[in-house]
């Protein structure tokens, strides 16, 4: 690190669980963020913000006025461009240190199994399950760690599925593929604050994923309710049969 990095970077390098050995791991890391909306808006600011060395950033819509209310990576400015290049511009802004990939999704299996296999940890900031499915199909045959998140309304909820540990549910262990497909914020509104304290939370749990320190959130689920601000950790177990994990 150069001394414009120490200074940085130096209130996390004072915490103890990071240091300089810490911080060095960090910027040596590669995130893969797959949806660059309510969650992988603030997700991405702060792995940018933190130091996680490289990003890359998959998403093929373009930025719409009415997502301005809750997807902060993008500026009014913005409207009307690939939401990768208007994050990438804003996130290279906020730390120009930092190497920044775009892949202008979707993605097929190969080319999506090769991004997963290339990075260190998987964000899964998508909105629908068969995006969702397919992220975590890939995370399970590459082995990486995978931090999912979703947010409608004013809930939420938060996991981390790391099928390299062997009691480690997939999401496929949670959620069947034929279930009803997710409900949308189009649909049914979503406060901003509320999507964005969960994809801030992604960054977290990557961050500890990354630097091995802390309990993530694997084998448990994180519910949050907004207006009672009622927080509930529900454990979650493997499915032996499951289709996706169970050879592993």
């Amino acid at each position: 690190m150069n001394d414009d990095q120490l200074l940085r970077y130096s209130r996390q390098i004072l915490l103890p669980q990071i240091d300089y050995e810490g911080q060095q791991r960090l910027l040596g890391s590669h995130a893969l963020i797959i949806g660059l909306g309510g969650l992988g808006s603030p997700a991405s600011i702060y792995l940018a913000a933190t130091g996680v060395g490289r990003l890359t950033l998959v998403d093929f819509d373009l930025v719409d006025l009415s997502n301005l209310q809750r997807q902060i990576v993008h500026r009014t400015a913005d409207v009307g461009r690939p939401k990768i290049e208007s994050a990438r511009d804003n996130l290279a802004a906020l730390n120009p240190d930092i190497r920044i990939d775009l892949l202008p999704g979707p993605l097929d299996e190969d080319a999506l199994r090769a991004a997963v296999r290339s990075s260190d940890v998987v964000l899964d900031c998508t909105d629908n399950f068969a995006a969702r499915h397919a992220i975590n199909r890939a995370c399970v045959a590459e082995k990486r760690p995978l931090v999912s998140a979703a947010a409608i309304r004013l809930e939420g909820q938060l996991s981390v599925f790391d099928t390299r540990k062997q009691d480690s549910p997939c999401y496929h262990c949670l959620y069947q593929e034929d279930g009803d497909e997710l409900e949308t914020c189009t649909r049914n509104g979503i406060l901003a604050p509320v999507v964005g304290s969960l994809g801030t939370l992604q960054s977290l749990e990557a961050i500890k994923v990354l630097l091995g320190i802390g309990e993530p959130l694997i084998g448990r689920l994180m519910v949050f309710d907004a207006l009672s601000f009622d927080i509930r950790i529900m454990k979650l177990r493997r499915d032996p049969s499951c289709t996706v994990c169970s050879r592993r």
